[in-house]
């Protein structure tokens, strides 16, 4: 996934000063939101404060984003505590909210169930991505181990696209998981079309903070980017039970 180019020159935005004096109608929160909407065009999902003084941390359909109260700097990155083994406070602050927006979509997901499931990792998928068709090619490992394996959509090369418009067409078939392992196998998939919303998915996984495909997401909320085989997957779960 591309930054946007508004995005792009974050580092050396400066806001024209607004005043944030509390008023009966909107508070500092709502006041923060609709000033990154305007300036940078950003859907903001949530708005509380980050773990720095002065800081508010903004959940938006472009990942999280950091702006001072005062509404005249903006920052886009991760922080970490220095004196915690460098843990990611901006990681740990989005596993709820992503739970949260997770739930749903747990009737649009295309899910591999174990047999004998222990562990449940939901992940953003595209038909095109070589890692994307490795894991699916291990299916029957994961499962093997307990772990059911729940898919969304996550087009790499964004909506609208041909690549957007496969995959709904598995999401659309009259049997989705063998389309979607016949689609990663290389085959023609016919075009179909239902209700099925591809472009809500894929905006799912940017507000995630989603840059390639597969991303992992843990039960917990923590993202694992990147592919995983069946064992090292496993260990990385049961890291974060």
């Amino acid at each position: 996934m591309k930054v946007s180019k508004s995005l792009a020159l974050v580092v050396g935005l400066i806001f024209t000063p607004i005043a944030l004096a509390a008023t009966p109608t909107y508070t500092k929160e709502e006041v923060l939101k609709q000033k990154l909407t305007e300036v940078i065009g950003v859907d903001v999902v949530s708005m509380s404060k980050a773990p720095i003084d002065g800081l508010y941390q903004a959940i938006t359909d472009r990942g999280v984003l950091y702006i001072t109260e005062d509404g005249s700097k903006l920052f886009h990155g991760n922080i970490y505590d220095m004196e915690n083994q460098m843990k990611n406070l901006t990681e740990a602050s989005l596993a709820g909210p992503r739970l949260a927006m997770l739930k749903p979509f747990e009737d649009k997901m295309l899910v591999y169930k174990a047999k004998d499931e222990k562990y449940v990792v939901t992940v953003f998928t595209d038909v095109d991505c070589a890692y994307c068709r490795k894991l699916h090619s291990q299916m029957q490992e994961y499962n093997d181990l307990g772990i059911t394996i729940r898919y969304l959509a996550y087009p790499r090369r964004g909506i609208p696209s041909a690549n957007a418009d496969e995959m709904k067409a598995v999401w659309c078939s009259k049997d989705p998981l063998k389309a979607m392992t016949d689609a990663k196998e290389g085959e023609q998939i016919k075009p179909a079309d239902c209700d099925i919303d591809i472009a809500a998915q894929y905006k799912l996984g940017q507000t995630f903070g989603i840059s390639g495909t597969p991303a992992i997401v843990l039960a917990n909320g923590t993202i694992v980017p990147g592919y995983q085989p069946p064992q090292q997957l496993l260990k990385t779960i049961e890291r974060n039970l």
